[in-house]
C-alpha cells in the first residue's frame, strides 16, 4: 500500500527549492507463494473464484443499468441523485472498465486544482517544454492535454479519455505513467467544470495543485473528500509559497489533509517565483519529477493502479446501494402521487359513467333528429307492416338509409363531445389535486401536465374512440339477426349500414329507437337486438370513462416512466449483489 509523507522536510532558505524527503512511493513486498506479485498487484486482486472477465462483465452490466437510470420526479434530493448517477457512469466508463480491460496501461495521473493554481505551468515544467497553454487569462486550460511517453502510445490507444484531450507524446514523460492537465474545478465555464470532474473519475492518481492563498477553498476539499471515500491515490502540490510562510502554511495543510483522511498523501512544496512566464526553474520541480519517475516503475505504477482500482471497486457497493435507495424513493413517491390522482379522478369516472347511462349522448339534436325521422310521413314512417314485417325498397329504402346515416353522424359528433368533456374532466380533477397537494413531486407533475386551453383537448383521440365504437356496433349488428330477417331489414332500410346506424342511435340512449329496432327484428331476434343495444351502450360508457382516465394519466404522465415501476430498483440491487462477490 502507498504510504507517503511530506516531501519538503528541509524548508526553504533564500528562495531555494524545498528538499525532498523520503520517497513517497510504495514499496513492492514479495509475496510468499512464489509468484513475484506484490500483495496489492492488480493481477492478485483479480485472482478471485470468478474470472476477471466476469468482473468486467459485471461492471459493464452496472454501467448499462446506471446509464438507463433516470429520476423522473422532481423530488427535493433529485439533483444530488442525478449527479451521483452521472459520476458513477463516468467512474465506470472512464476509469474502471478501461483499467480492468488493460491492467498494463500507463497509470493516469490527472493534474487538477482550482483556477490559477499553476497546473499548466507545473505540467510544462515537468516535461521541460510548453505542452499546455499557461497564462494570466482565465480559463487557460480549455482543452485538456495528456502527455505520455512515445512507447506507451499503443497501451493508451483505446482509453476513452482520449476523446476529451489533446495528446502529446514526449520522451520526458516517464514510461508507465501519463500526465493529464485538466481544466479548473471551479472554472467559469460549466463545460470546463464538467470535463474536469469526468477526468478526475478516470484517474489512477490525482495530483492536486493548490496555492498558499487558495488551499482553504471549499471546492477542492469536496473533491478530495470524494477521493478519500473511494480510496483513490492522491498527491498534493502546494504551489507559490513565500519562503517566510512555508512552515506555517505547510503545517496547516498537513493538518487539513489528516482531518480529511489523507494523512498518507504526498505533499510537495513549490516556492513562489513571483510574476513570471514560461517554465519554473528545474530545481523547483525536481522532487515531483523524481517522484513521478519512481512512480513510473512497473511495480510502483501497478501498486498505485491496484490501490485506486481496489478503492474504486470497494466504493461501488455503497454508491450503488445509495442510487438504488434513491430510485426506490422515486418509486415510493410515484405510488403516493398515483393514489392522489386516482382518488381525485374517481368521482369524475363515476359521473361520466352515470352521464352516458342517463343518455347524455342522445340529448339535444340526436333526440330531435330521431323524432323527425319517425314523424308521420317521414323517412321511417311505415317501415313495418301491420303484420310486423319490414317493408320498403328502391328509392324509399335509399331515403331511409341516407336519413339514418345522417343521424348516426350526429350521434358520433355528440359522443365525441361527451368523450372530450370526459377527458377534460379527468385532466382538470388531476391538475386540481396536484395544485393543492404538498406531496413531493406534485409540482413537477403539474408543470409537465397539459395546460388548460381555450380549444378542446383530446379531440383526435375522442374521434378515434367513437369511430372504434361505431365499428363495434356495426359488427354486433350483423350477428343480431338471422339471415332471412337480416335480408328483409336491410332491404327495407337500404343496407347493412342503415341497420347499424339504427342500432347506433339506440345505443346512444334513444329509447324509442331501441323499441323501433326490436320491432324490426321480430320476436325471434328481439332478445339478441336488446343484447346488442345494451352491450353497445355499456361499451360507449366505458370508452367515455377511459377518456376521463386518459386525462388523469396525462396529468401524471411522468408516473408511467419505467423507472417508477414497483421493481425499478431491483436491477441496481441485482448488480449490487453481483458486486459483493468481487469486493
Amino acid at each position: 500500500m502507498m504510504r507517503a509523507v511530506d516531501t519538503d522536510e528541509g524548508g526553504t532558505r533564500g528562495g531555494a527549492p524545498a528538499t525532498a524527503g523520503p520517497s513517497p512511493v510504495p514499496a513492492v513486498v514479495p509475496d510468499d507463494d512464489g509468484t513475484g506479485l506484490a500483495p496489492d498487484a492488480p493481477e492478485r486482486m483479480l485472482a478471485r473464484p470468478l474470472a476477471a472477465t466476469s468482473l468486467v462483465e459485471a461492471v459493464q452490466d452496472l454501467l448499462r443499468d446506471a446509464r438507463r437510470t433516470s429520476f423522473p420526479l422532481d423530488l427535493p434530493d433529485v439533483a444530488a441523485a442525478r449527479g451521483s448517477r452521472d459520476r458513477l457512469v463516468d467512474q465506470l466508463a472512464e476509469h474502471l472498465l478501461p483499467r480492468l480491460r488493460e491492467l498494463t496501461a500507463p497509470a493516469l495521473v490527472v493534474v487538477s486544482g482550482s483556477t490559477g493554481a499553476g497546473k499548466s505551468t507545473l505540467v510544462n515544467s515537468l516535461v521541460g517544454r510548453e505542452v499546455s497553454e499557461a497564462g494570466v487569462l482565465r480559463p487557460t486550460t480549455r482543452r485538456p492535454v495528456l502527455v505520455h511517453h512515445p512507447d506507451d502510445e499503443r497501451l493508451l490507444a483505446a482509453h476513452p479519455v482520449l476523446e476529451h484531450v489533446v495528446v502529446v507524446a514526449d520522451a520526458a514523460c516517464p514510461r508507465g505513467i501519463a500526465v493529464l492537465d485538466a481544466p479548473d474545478l471551479d472554472s467559469v465555464l460549466q463545460s470546463n467544470r464538467t470535463v474536469a470532474h469526468r477526468l478526475l473519475e478516470a484517474a489512477d492518481l490525482w495530483l492536486f495543485v493548490t496555492t498558499a492563498s487558495r488551499y482553504g477553498d471549499a471546492v477542492p476539499w469536496h473533491v478530495l473528500d470524494a477521493a478519500a471515500a473511494r480510496g483513490t491515490s492522491v498527491a498534493v502540490v502546494l504551489d507559490r509559497v513565500a519562503p517566510a510562510s512555508v512552515a506555517v502554511v505547510r503545517a496547516d495543510l498537513l493538518k487539513r489533509l489528516r482531518a480529511h483522511g489523507l494523512a498518507g498523501a504526498p505533499l510537495f512544496v513549490v516556492p513562489d517565483v513571483g510574476p513570471h512566464q514560461g517554465l519554473l526553474p528545474p530545481a523547483y520541480v525536481a522532487p515531483i519529477r523524481r517522484w513521478l519517475a519512481l512512480l513510473a516503475g512497473p511495480d510502483r505504477a501497478r501498486a498505485v493502479v491496484a490501490r485506486t482500482l481496489r478503492g474504486a471497486l470497494s466504493a461501488l457497493r455503497p454508491w450503488v446501494a445509495e442510487l438504488a435507495d434513491a430510485v426506490q424513493a422515486q418509486v415510493d413517491a410515484g405510488q403516493r402521487l398515483t393514489v392522489l390522482l386516482d382518488e381525485a379522478v374517481a368521482p369524475v369516472l363515476a359521473a361520466v359513467r352515470r352521464s352516458v347511462a342517463e343518455g347524455a349522448v342522445a340529448q339535444g339534436g340526436v333526440r330531435a333528429g330521431w323524432a323527425a325521422l319517425v314523424a308521420p310521413g317521414a323517412a321511417l314512417d311505415g317501415v313495418v307492416s301491420r303484420g310486423g314485417r319490414p317493408r320498403g325498397r328502391g328509392r324509399t329504402a335509399r331515403t331511409r338509409a341516407a336519413a339514418l346515416a345522417g343521424l348516426a353522424e350526429g350521434v358520433g359528433s355528440s359522443a365525441t363531445a361527451v368523450l372530450v368533456a370526459a377527458y377534460e374532466g379527468g385532466l382538470d380533477a388531476a391538475r386540481g389535486a396536484l395544485a393543492r397537494s404538498a406531496e413531493p413531486g406534485a409540482a413537477g407533475l403539474l408543470a409537465d401536465a397539459p395546460a388548460p386551453s381555450h380549444a378542446p383537448l383530446g379531440v383526435p383521440e375522442a374521434e378515434s374512440a367513437v369511430g372504434a365504437w361505431r365499428a363495434a356496433v356495426a359488427d354486433r349488428a350483423v350477428a343480431a339477426l338471422d339471415q332471412a330477417r337480416r335480408s328483409a331489414v336491410e332491404r327495407a332500410l337500404g343496407g347493412a349500414e342503415a341497420w347499424a346506424a339504427l342500432l347506433t342511435v339506440a345505443a346512444a340512449g334513444v329509447a324509442d329507437a331501441r323499441r323501433f329496432a326490436v320491432v324490426l327484428a321480430g320476436p325471434e331476434d328481439a332478445a339478441a337486438v336488446e343484447g346488442v343495444v345494451d352491450a353497445s351502450h355499456a361499451d360507449l360508457a366505458e370508452r367515455a370513462v377511459a377518456r376521463a382516465l386518459a386525462g388523469r394519466l396525462d396529468a401524471g404522465r411522468v408516473l408511467r416512466h419505467p423507472d417508477l415501476a414497483t421493481d425499478a430498483a431491483s436491477l441496481l440491487r441485482l448488480r449490487l449483489a453481483v458486486l459483493k462477490t468481487f469486493t
